[in-house]
């Protein structure tokens, strides 16, 4: 990940309630959720949730796809795993006892 994508997910993840949905959308799983859905259980009104949604779907930490004429929204795990590749990289120097599973191994081509 380069660090103006990086940049970009961070900037969508500094708003409480992007990061929240995010949140909501991981546990929800694969299947996702409604936007109608998100912006009730997150208490915010439609219009405000659609921008939240399109911000974290431009950063690459989101997916939509439709169904009828509903749009579903649900995490995109590549693009989190990404992120967190992007921070644990260097963690530690590579000591995998202190960093644990997160130590990101890059193969050689």
């Amino acid at each position: 990940m380069e660090i103006e994508t990086a940049t970009q997910a961070f900037s969508a993840l500094s708003q409480g309630a992007r990061l929240a949905t995010l949140k909501m959308l991981i546990k929800a799983g694969p299947r996702g959720a409604s936007a109608g859905e998100i912006a009730e259980a997150m208490k915010t009104p439609p219009p405000t949730m659609s921008f939240h949604l399109k911000e974290l779907e431009r950063s690459g930490l989101v997916h939509a796809r439709k169904e009828g004429r509903r749009v579903i929204y649900s995490a995109d795990y590549g693009g989190v795993r990404e992120l967190i590749d992007f921070l644990l990289a260097d963690c530690c120097g590579g000591d995998r006892r202190l960093c644990g599973p997160y130590v990101v191994i890059k193969e050689s081509a």
